[in-house]
C-alpha cells in the first residue's frame, strides 16, 4: 500500500531537538525525560530526544530517553556524518524494540554553494553513502533535505530518490526558513509523488518553521498532497519563530477530518493542554494568552455579543470545546463590553434567581465597575447586590507601612507590617522563606485571612530603573478564588497591595455570606 493512501499522519515531535534549540540554556537529562515521558502519554509516534553528537549531555538525554521511551519510536538527529550517525546507534543501542536515526544534509544552492561549498554531485553521495551507514544500524532511517523549500525541483527529485534507494524508509522535505506559501510547498510535495518513481517505499515527512507566520498551513497543505508525517513542536517551539505547532496541527486533523478525507492522528487531544503546561514550565517559555488551543485567551470570551451566543449555544463561537483538549471550562470574562445575558447568567449560577434583585440597576453599576477595574470577578458582582458602594476606597484593610530585612543565606527574611484594619491600626512582625513570604505571613496574621496562594505574576509596567511591578495574586479561600493586584516601584509592596486587596474581596464575601445567613434564618 502507497503511504500516500495511508489515512493516518504520524506525529514526529521535535519540542525536545529543535525546540531546544531556541531556548536560552538547556535542559537537564531529567527535565527532557520528563517531557518525554509527557508526549508518549499524548500519543507521540516519534520522539526526536536530540542531537547525541552536539554534547555529552545531549548524548546522555537521547539515551535516558531510550531506555524509558516504551510506546513512542526515538529518534536521534545526525548529520551525513560517520560519527553523526554512530553516535545515534550508540545512544539508542540498548533500546528495546526500535529507534530512528534521522539523518540531513542541505540541498539548496545557497546552501549547497555556500555553506557547504560542495557541488550538489558531493551532496548525493554523502547523503546516499550517510542513509547506508544508517541503515546498517537500523530499519527505520529518515532522511532530511535541509532547506527543500527553495531547492531547484530538479535536485530535489534525484535526491530524494537516491536517498530512498539507498534505504530511506521515511524522507522529509523541510521548509527550513519558512520561506514557501501553502500552494506553492502543497506543489513541490504533489512534483515528488508525481515524479519520484520509488517514493511509495517511503514515507513522506514535512517540517515546517514559523518565520512567515505559515508553518501550520503548509503543513495542512501537504497532507493534502500525500505526506503522511508532520514534524512539529509542543508550542509551536523551535528555531527563530518556531516550528509547526503540534497541538494546532493535532486539532485542525481531527476537527476537520472530514474535509482532510479522512485522516487521523494518534494524538490524546485530551492531554494537549497539559503537554503545554509541563513544556511551558520546564523551558521557561510561557505560553502566549492569544496561542491557538492552548493559549488562556484560546477559550475566553469578552464581547457581550460572544458570551450571549456562548450561553444560549456553544457552537455559536467555539468551534472545539476546553475539555476536547484537557481544559475544565471557557473563561467568559465580565467586562465593560459584557452585556446583560452574561450578568444575568453570573447571578443565577451565584445562586441569585430573577426577581430578587434589579438587573437594570446592577447591569449600569457593573459597567461603572468594569470601567474602573478592567475586570469584574463573580465576587464583585455578588458585592454589588449587598453593598451600595464598592469603591476601593470603601476597604477593611489598608497598607499603612512596612519594612523589611533581607539578604544572603545568613540572613534570615523578616518583616514588619502596618495595616489600617476598620478604624484601628496594628502591626505585626514575622519571618518567611523570603521577604515576601514574610510579608505574606504578616498580613495573614494581621487580617486573620488564611488563603492559600495559588498564583504569583510580576509584570513589569513600562522600561527603566522607574518602571512600576504589577503583581497579580490568585488566591483560594473556601473553596473559591480570589484576584488581587498592586502596583508599586516596590515589587515587595506590590505584593503586599495585591494580597490585601485579595483580602479585601474575601472580606466582603464574609459579610456577604453571614447577611445571607441571617437572611435565612430570619425567614
Amino acid at each position: 500500500m502507497s503511504f500516500r493512501d495511508d489515512k493516518q499522519v504520524l506525529i514526529f515531535d521535535t519540542t525536545l531537538r529543535d525546540g531546544e534549540q531556541a531556548l536560552p540554556s538547556s535542559l537537564s537529562v531529567k527535565q527532557k525525560l520528563q517531557i518525554a515521558l509527557c508526549l508518549e502519554q499524548l500519543g507521540v509516534d516519534i520522539i526526536e530526544a536530540g542531537f547525541p553528537i552536539s554534547s555529552p549531555g545531549d548524548f546522555e538525554a537521547v539515551k535516558t530517553i531510550g531506555q524509558h521511551i516504551k510506546n513512542s519510536v526515538v529518534c536521534g538527529l545526525s548529520r551525513c556524518v560517520d560519527k553523526d550517525i554512530t553516535a545515534v546507534a550508540e545512544a539508542l543501542k540498548d533500546v528495546t524494540d526500535h529507534y530512528r536515526i534521522h539523518t540531513f544534509i542541505a540541498t539548496s544552492d545557497i546552501h549547497v554553494q555556500d555553506k557547504l561549498r560542495k557541488n550538489f554531485d558531493d551532496i548525493v553521495e554523502m547523503a546516499v553513502k550517510s542513509v547506508k551507514l544508517a541503515r546498517s544500524y537500523t530499519d527505520d532511517v529518515e532522511f532530511s533535505c535541509e532547506d527543500a523549500g527553495r531547492t531547484p525541483i530538479d535536485h530535489l527529485c534525484r535526491m530524494v530518490e537516491c536517498a530512498i534507494d539507498a534505504g530511506a524508509t521515511t524522507v522529509n522535505i523541510p521548509d527550513t526558513v519558512g520561506y514557501t506559501l501553502p500552494h506553492e510547498f502543497g506543489g513541490i510535495i504533489e512534483t515528488l509523488f508525481n515524479r519520484v518513481p520509488n517514493i511509495d517505499k517511503a514515507r513522506i515527512s514535512v517540517h515546517c518553521h514559523n518565520d512567515l507566520g505559515m508553518a501550520t498551513a503548509n503543513s495542512v497543505t501537504a497532507l493534502q498532497h500525500g505526506a503522511r508525517q508532520i514534524e512539529c513542536a509542543v508550542n509551536g517551539l523551535g528555531e527563530r519563530a518556531g516550528n509547526c505547532s503540534l497541538e494546532e496541527v493535532a486539532m485542525i486533523i481531527k476537527t476537520r477530518s472530514q474535509y482532510l478525507d479522512g485522516l487521523y492522528t494518534n494524538i490524546v487531544a485530551e492531554n494537549i493542554a497539559r503537554a503545554s503546561q509541563v513544556v511551558a514550565g520546564i523551558c521557561n517559555e510561557p505560553v502566549p494568552p492569544h496561542k491557538a488551543i492552548v493559549g488562556s485567551n484560546a477559550f475566553a470570551h469578552s464581547s457581550g455579543i460572544h458570551q450571549d451566543g456562548v450561553l444560549k449555544n456553544r457552537n455559536t463561537y467555539e468551534i472545539i470545546t476546553p475539555e476536547s483538549v484537557g481544559f475544565k471550562e471557557n473563561n467568559l470574562h465580565m467586562t465593560a463590553r459584557s452585556g446583560r445575558h452574561m450578568i444575568k447568567a453570573c447571578l443565577d449560577k451565584l445562586g441569585y434567581k430573577e426577581g430578587t434583585y434589579d438587573l437594570n440597576e446592577i447591569y449600569q453599576r457593573f459597567l461603572k465597575l468594569a470601567d474602573k477595574k478592567g475586570q469584574v470577578f463573580d465576587y464583585d458582582l455578588e458585592a454589588l447586590l449587598f453593598f451600595s458602594n464598592t469603591e476601593e476606597e470603601d476597604t477593611q484593610f489598608t497598607l499603612d507601612s512596612m519594612n523589611v530585612v533581607s539578604g544572603g543565606k545568613q540572613v534570615i527574611p523578616t518583616a514588619s507590617v502596618k495595616l489600617k484594619i476598620g478604624k484601628r491600626t496594628r502591626i505585626e512582625s514575622g519571618t518567611g522563606n523570603g521577604p515576601v513570604d514574610a510579608v505574606f505571613n504578616c498580613i495573614t496574621r494581621l487580617t486573620g485571612i488564611r488563603c492559600e496562594l495559588i498564583n504569583y505574576v510580576i509584570t513589569a509596567k513600562g522600561a527603566g530603573m522607574n518602571a512600576q511591578g504589577q503583581v497579580d495574586v490568585d488566591v483560594k479561600y473556601n473553596d473559591r478564588k480570589y484576584h488581587g493586584k498592586g502596583l508599586s516601584t516596590d515589587v515587595i509592596e506590590a505584593s503586599a497591595l495585591a494580597l490585601i486587596h485579595a483580602c479585601n474581596s474575601i472580606y466582603r464575601a464574609q459579610i456577604i455570606e453571614q447577611e445571607k445567613k441571617e437572611g435565612k434564618e430570619t425567614n
